[in-house]
């Protein structure tokens, strides 16, 4: 469906809010930025592609409301029909009425529905990793890589480095390989979080006693950002995920690294200890 995504930046690139280039270009949102975060998977390609089909849908059926509402409003104004209609029923247009929205509704339905099975799990991923909520940020685990673990903590206001982002970096990065399919286990230790990840086409809900599964396969290097999506307290809000793209030769580089300082599967390192302590208080 790659017309209707041409479609889509065509008809969003009419408004003139901003640098639409700029925007495309983007890796976190921007003031005025129209439309989406620019995709960065195959899952998030094909959610662009269904929300153009539903705009076109949508366009549609507006224009043709609004023509049916203007021609009912000339038609049938008190100066052309001084004498109304007692008519009640008819039958073609009650028939017709009914029978269009569900063909547009089954026109909706069936991408929807492959959409839905398609970002649901991928049976051959080629590794795993697990991201755990908690009150108030994210851990992560590798289990086909070392089996290593390591906390990520929103980096202070304070703290930011120059390129750094407000209330979206984090301490440590989640580093995952390019053109590699991922499989994603999303859990939470307390309460109710949602793992977000707009240009990866990401969004599953931590629920703790329970393992939620989705997949990713990104296709570009970058850096790229998410929040927690579910109200989960005051520091809802403070629990950002980061995570970075790389090539299979870097990535396995850095497992070589990390494998090291990130040891301890069952003891995190001392900056997050740190970290956690703060938080507490």
């Amino acid at each position: 469906m790659g017309i209707l995504r041409k479609v889509g930046l065509a008809i969003a690139a009419a408004v003139p809010v901003a640098s639409w280039a700029e925007l495309v270009h983007a890796e976190v949102p921007r003031n005025w930025q129209l439309g989406f975060d620019p995709a960065a998977s195959p899952t998030m390609e094909r959610i662009t592609d269904f929300h153009n089909l539903l705009l076109i849908v949508i366009t549609l059926i507006t224009i043709f409301v609004l023509g049916l509402l203007l021609y009912v409003m000339y038609r049938f104004s008190e100066k052309r029909n001084p004498n109304p209609s007692r008519t009640t029923h008819n039958t073609l247009v009650e028939v017709l009425w009914t029978v269009i929205p569900v063909v547009i509704l089954v026109i909706i339905a069936i991408p929807s529905f492959k959409l839905l099975y398609y970002a649901d799990r991928a049976e051959d991923a080629d590794m795993t990793v697990k991201a755990i909520g908690h009150q108030w940020y994210w851990s992560y685990e590798y289990p086909d890589d070392g089996n290593f673990t390591f906390d990520a903590i929103m980096v202070d206001e304070e703290d930011l480095q120059d390129g750094q982002h407000r209330l979206l970096d984090t301490d440590n990065y989640v580093v995952l390989p390019i053109n590699t399919k991922i499989r994603l286990l999303i859990a939470a230790d307390d309460v109710l979080h949602s793992f977000a990840v707009p240009a990866m086409g990401v969004k599953l809900d931590a629920v703790p006693g329970r393992i939620n599964e989705t997949w990713v396969e990104i296709t570009r290097e970058g850096t790229f950002y998410g929040q927690c999506s579910e109200i989960c307290g005051s520091g809802h809000s403070f629990m950002p995920i980061a995570i970075k793209a790389v090539s299979k030769d870097a990535y396995a580089a850095w497992v070589e690294t990390a494998k090291e300082e990130f040891a301890q599967i069952d003891e995190p390192a001392p900056s997050t200890r740190v970290a956690r302590a703060g938080l507490a208080e």
